[in-house]
């Protein structure tokens, strides 16, 4: 229905009914013709309009197109019939073995005993026997030790436990003088130790559970822990830890690959009347645009080196471009240029510094998913034809590839695909078989501008094909977003990037976050002296060498 149709309709039941009901009817009608106009602006699909409203589902190619064939439908007039054999038009040596086709066994999905990593281990010997000692069953032969059973027995507890040290005392009748025992050394100096701070630290910031929501948990467990409290706590640990942020700062900007992006974040210091005063403050003394910026964000940064991975959040006013500027103005001059990773805004670019930017995959690809649903043919040859790019990339992880066995490797397996795909998106606009204003000709046009940058892993060693990475580094901070909604004061951002810098890092090596934190407050010293000895992926070579 038209504007029209709706006025005429209004107009008739306006006669018909009361006040109340007419406002009530127009107030449904406006939000239809709002809906509309969303979808027509947005130029969009009912699928995306379903996302708005009830959340994204997967992405993956299965749950878009349907189930796998062995050959993709033919595309309509409107597209090409070409391709409509994409495995076949695919050399043979771009083809995975087999074997690396073959699905993965399924387990029982229990955890064995070797997943329980930090569980206390205790050694329960036979009652009766050991090792070279006759057997009681035959009596001729020797028993020998064999691996031992094990029995996991899991218990509960509050996230942060309390001790009462009851120190007697004894005071004399006569001269008055009182005598109290010596407190055990367990018992330490301090009311709150590194244990309690890391445990909030990982709670808050690594898991996203915010101060009250813990002061309430604890406070029914019978063992209270006010959120005031737990904010001192952590504050106060951040900055002892500060050396170790800055060391994982300078590690990152010498990394070989860094992926950069960002999202928004509320600081309540710097919202406002108050916050656009101080942005404008800023802004003449530093003589930069800052006063026009209202936004804030979290950027996330994470960087790939040897193996080892770094990832930062920083919050603020400033775009991922610039942060990430910030961190590469500590690259070591004798290194070449990193490849960075991130989408096609321009505020992801670090300035002047130069990198090798690479355009993120899945960034293009999400564009012909919101849209499958209006252009399923055409959208189901693109999305296949990734699907083989993705492919191949986990057969070169599998085989654990170096960076260049990986771009050969996909120079031979991938690169004939995407060139196929890059004549048809190109037939597809010259040759006028989809309307270029349209959704799908707008997804076609992105990828053919950001052609060459999209395709960076077919020239460039060690390029990814996307931002993934630092797509679920940012989750940490939607996560503290959506729970603890957000920072009061920008010190408060700062102390929440620092603990969500080194427990995602710990996580990304494989370190224990827990463990590492009540370390580095135990050797406060140690780390201020050498932070690059403390690291996620060192620190345990440091304490085995005191």
């Amino acid at each position: 229905m038209d504007n029209t149709q709706l006025e005429n309709v209004l107009r008739r039941a306006e006669q018909a009914l009361d006040a109340k009901d007419s406002a009530l009817i127009r107030a449904v009608f406006q939000s239809y013709v709002y809906v509309a106009d969303l979808v027509e602006d947005k130029n969009t699909s009912i699928r995306r309009l379903r996302q708005l409203f009830f959340g994204a589902r997967t992405e993956k190619t299965d749950a878009v197109v349907g189930r796998k064939t062995d050959k993709l439908a033919a595309t309509p007039e409107s597209g090409t019939a070409a391709e409509t054999e994409l495995a076949a038009g695919k050399p043979a040596a771009s083809k995975p073995d087999e074997a690396d086709m073959k699905p993965a066994l399924q387990g029982h999905g229990r955890n064995g005993a070797d997943a329980y990593g930090g569980a206390e281990r205790i050694e329960v010997p036979h009652p009766s026997l050991s090792g070279g000692d006759a057997c009681p069953a035959c009596g001729q032969g020797t028993v020998y030790e064999k691996a031992p059973g094990v029995l996991v027995r899991i218990t509960g507890q509050p996230p942060l436990a309390a001790k009462i040290y009851q120190l007697q005392k004894l005071r004399c009748h006569l001269c008055g003088q009182v005598f109290t025992a010596t407190a055990p050394a367990e018992a330490g100096s301090q009311k709150y130790d590194a244990t309690a701070a890391s445990m909030i630290g990982l709670l808050k910031y690594g898991s996203g559970l915010p101060f009250n929501r813990l002061e309430g948990l604890q406070g029914n467990l019978e063992i209270p822990l006010p959120a005031s409290t737990q904010w001192d706590i952590v504050n106060a640990v951040g900055a002892n830890l500060a050396p170790a942020f800055a060391e994982l700062i300078r590690q990152a900007a010498q990394g070989e690959v860094l992926h950069n992006d960002d999202t928004t974040v509320k600081i309540l210091e710097l919202m406002g009347q108050r916050g656009r005063q101080d942005a404008l403050t800023s802004a003449e003394a530093e003589g930069n645009d800052a006063d026009q910026r209202t936004g804030l964000y979290t950027s996330g940064v994470v960087a790939l080196r040897d193996g080892q991975r770094v990832a930062l959040f920083f919050s603020g006013r400033r775009h991922a471009g610039e942060n990430l500027a910030q961190v590469l103005k500590l690259r070591a001059l004798e290194l070449p240029p990193p490849i960075q990773m991130c989408d096609a805004l321009s505020r992801n670019l670090p300035g002047e510094l130069q990198t090798i930017v690479g355009h993120c995959l899945a960034h293009a690809r999400r564009q012909f998913v919101d849209v499958y649903d209006r252009f399923p043919e055409q959208c189901r040859y693109l999305l296949e034809a990734l699907a083989v790019v993705y492919r191949n990339d986990a057969v070169a992880r599998e085989r654990q590839l170096s960076p260049e066995a990986r771009l050969r490797f996909h120079q031979d397996a991938s690169q004939p695909t995407m060139q196929q795909l890059h004549d048809w998106l190109t037939r597809q606009l010259a040759e006028k078989l989809t309307e270029p204003n349209s959704a799908l000709g707008k997804a076609i046009g992105y990828m053919l501008r950001h052609w060459d940058k999209l395709t960076l892993f077919l020239r460039q060693a060690g390029a990814p094909l996307d931002n993934n990475l630092c797509e679920r580094a940012l989750k940490k901070a939607i996560l503290h977003r959506k729970n603890a909604l957000f920072y009061k004061t920008q010190n408060g951002a700062r102390v929440g990037d620092l603990f969500m810098s080194l427990i995602y890092t710990c996580q990304l090596n494989q370190a224990n976050p827990f463990d590492y934190l009540t370390q580095l407050q135990r050797h406060t010293d140690e780390l201020a002296a050498s932070p690059q000895l403390w690291m996620p992926w060192n620190y345990c070579a440091a304490l085995r060498e005191r």
